[in-house]
């Protein structure tokens, strides 16, 4: 019997992917007067390989091994935007680091939900 559902494993690998854009978005604004530095993004390995993720539902079946990661950090070295070299888009990046944060805050409502109502059934209803 599991006592946690694949719901909570999908709302950690979602703070896991919140955070890792953060880092990455927090280094890109870090560097944006560094001279020829290219800023990277956080994207999902699936959409960029078509990679799929293996379903066990019979005991010969292949198992993943060790922990899955469903993104991928990429440099983007296709553009310039000012004579150093550098390509970071200060504007971009304050708007994918808003649009992270109420993706990570709704990550952690729902995962607050969930252990809630594990609380209350644990209390037996109360």
């Amino acid at each position: 019997m599991k006592l946690f559902n694949q719901t909570f494993q999908n709302l950690e690998q979602s703070l896991h992917y919140a955070s890792k854009k953060n880092s990455v978005i927090s280094n890109n604004l870090a560097n944006v007067d560094t001279p020829n530095y290219k800023a990277q993004k956080v994207t999902f390995k699936s959409m960029l390989e078509g990679e799929l993720q293996l379903h066990v539902t019979e005991d010969k079946h292949i198992r993943s091994n060790g922990i899955h990661t469903p993104y991928k950090v990429m440099n983007q070295n296709h553009t310039s935007y000012n004579h150093s070299g550098n390509n970071v888009d200060v504007d971009k990046e304050m708007a994918e680091l808003a649009k992270n944060q109420i993706y990570y805050r709704g990550a952690v409502d729902r995962l607050n939900g969930k252990f809630g109502l594990l609380n209350t059934v644990i209390r037996g209803g109360k």
